[in-house]
């Protein structure tokens, strides 16, 4: 337990260091912001794709590109002679991450509903959509660590499956205003059963059960994959 504790302290510090960590609370903020001028008191789009938008960077940018780092560097083998497994190691970092985003999250909800004045979301139905959302997002960050060679590798393929993820899941452009089989189609990705299982929740309005049984297969799913895909050198 005290390794583990010294494990997590010192992921800590390197995470804290780590600019995408800085870079994945400030963009969603800057946009929220940015954007949040505009708003009309009480609005339901603006924090949900913020939100969304922040567990994306988290878990499709910053959480893979971390793994496969530890992997080409050789650190993941080289813990496997130590006392602390490299399973440690994979359960620390994916809990920092969980945090990181946690903390991009209240950050959001901070400025969104206590400064700009949007509407606060019902409670258990916004925790509802962003454990599962954070599951599916964090579990495709996962499957691309697990096939990416190395470091640089995962952060491109995270970065160009964030961004068409981002627009077809409403993120960039309403999908009242994408093409139908587009916006329908988003539906069913994790950002866009994300986004839209917030706005309901935003809305006040009862969370609909298929983006969340989507977020869930995409969870578990993706989640075997990355477990039988890894490689831990």
């Amino acid at each position: 337990m005290r390794t583990l504790t010294k494990l997590a302290a010192v992921e800590t510090k390197l995470l804290v260091r780590e600019p995408g960590a800085v870079f994945a609370l400030l963009i969603p903020l800057f946009i929220l912001v940015a954007f949040g001028g505009g708003i009309s008191r009480g609005d339901t789009v603006l924090v949900p794709m913020a939100t969304t938008m922040a567990v994306g960077l988290v878990g499709l940018y910053l959480l893979p590109t971390t793994l496969a780092t530890y992997r080409e560097r050789g650190i993941l083998r080289r813990l496997s002679l130590t006392p602390v497994r490299p399973g440690s190691l994979l359960a620390v970092q994916l809990l920092l991450q969980v945090v990181l985003a946690a903390v991009a999250v209240g950050l959001l909800l901070g400025v969104g509903v206590g400064v700009l004045g949007a509407r606060p979301p019902a409670v258990l139905h916004a925790a509802a959509a962003l454990m599962l959302g954070t599951a599916a997002l964090f579990s495709v960050g996962l499957v691309i660590a697990a096939l990416a060679p190395n470091g640089r590798a995962a952060n491109g393929v995270g970065v160009l499956a964030f961004f068409p993820l981002a627009y077809l899941g409403g993120l960039m452009q309403p999908p009242e205003h994408m093409p139908a089989i587009l916006a329908a189609a988003g539906g069913y990705t994790p950002m866009g059963a994300l986004r839209l299982s917030l706005h309901e929740a935003w809305s006040g309005a009862a969370v609909a059960p298929l983006p969340l049984v989507v977020l869930a297969l995409y969870a578990v799913a993706l989640s075997l994959v990355a477990a039988w895909s890894f490689r831990w050198e």
